[in-house]
C-alpha cells in the first residue's frame, strides 16, 4: 500500500511544484497550497458516488455521454465549484497565477485520489501511464481553468462573467475530448500522442501569458503613481 501511495503521490507533487515555481513574481503560502490539494483529495468521494449512481440507474451509458458528463463534466464542476467559491474570493488570490497555483493544486489533489483508487484495482505497474496521461492532463485542465479564472478575478462586468462562464467551458471540453480518445480503443495513441502535446503547448502558454499580465498591471501601478 505504501508503495502505491508513493506511485500516486509523486508525479502529482512533481507536477505541483513545477508549476507552482513557475510563478515567477509572488509565490502563494505553502499552507493555502496544500489546503486546496486536500480538497481536491476529498472532491473525488461525492464525484464517484454521483458516477456510481448514474451508472447503477443506466445512464450516461454511451461512450460519448460519459466521456463528456459523467467523467469530464461532473469531475470539472466540482472543481471549478471549489476553486470560485472557495479560493477566488480569498484575500490570498491576488494576483492572475494565484488561479493557475490553486487550480492545478485541487485538480492534482482529485488526480492523487484517483490514481490510489485505480492502482489498488489493477496493480502498482500502471503507475507510469497513469503519470503520463491521467496524472498530468488533470494539472492541464487546471492550468486553463485557473487561467481563465484568474484573468476574471481583475476584469469587470460581462468581460468577467464570460471569463468565469469559460473558465467551466474550456477544461470541460478538453476532459471530454481526453476521455472520448480512451474510449477509441483501436489506434487512441495516435490521437492521445498530438492532443497531450497540444495541451502542454496550450498550458505552458497560458502560464506565461499569466506572468506576463502580473507584470503589466505592475508597470501601470508604476505608471499611476508617477502620474500622482
Amino acid at each position: 500500500m505504501v508503495s502505491i501511495i508513493f506511485a500516486s503521490l509523486a508525479p502529482s507533487i512533481a507536477l505541483l511544484c513545477f508549476f507552482y515555481l513557475k510563478d515567477k513574481y509572488n509565490t502563494e503560502p505553502v499552507g493555502m497550497v496544500f489546503r486546496s490539494f486536500i480538497y481536491g483529495v476529498l472532491l473525488v468521494f461525492p464525484v464517484l458516488v454521483l458516477q456510481y449512481a448514474f451508472q447503477e440507474e443506466g445512464l450516461l451509458l454511451n461512450p460519448f455521454l460519459q466521456a463528456f458528463v459523467s467523467a469530464a463534466l461532473f469531475e470539472e464542476f466540482f472543481k471549478w465549484f471549489i476553486l470560485f467559491y472557495i479560493f477566488y474570493k480569498h484575500v490570498q488570490f491576488d494576483q492572475h497565477y494565484d488561479g493557475i497555483v490553486y487550480s492545478v493544486s485541487i485538480s492534482l489533489g482529485f488526480a492523487t485520489m484517483e490514481n490510489i483508487f485505480y492502482l489498488v484495482a489493477f496493480g502498482v505497474d500502471q503507475a507510469f501511464i497513469r503519470a503520463l496521461l491521467p496524472v498530468s492532463s488533470h494539472a492541464l485542465f487546471g492550468v486553463i481553468m485557473g487561467y481563465y479564472l484568474g484573468k476574471a478575478k481583475f476584469s469587470l462586468g460581462r468581460r468577467k462573467i464570460k471569463l468565469i462562464a469559460l473558465s467551466l467551458l474550456f477544461p470541460w471540453l478538453l476532459h471530454g475530448i481526453y476521455d472520448y480518445i480512451l474510449y477509441i480503443q483501436q489506434y487512441w495513441i495516435y490521437m492521445m500522442l498530438p492532443f497531450m502535446i497540444f495541451l502542454w503547448s496550450l498550458a505552458l502558454r497560458k502560464v506565461k501569458l499569466a506572468n506576463t499580465s502580473y507584470l503589466r498591471n505592475e508597470n501601470n501601478v508604476k505608471k499611476l503613481r508617477d502620474f500622482g
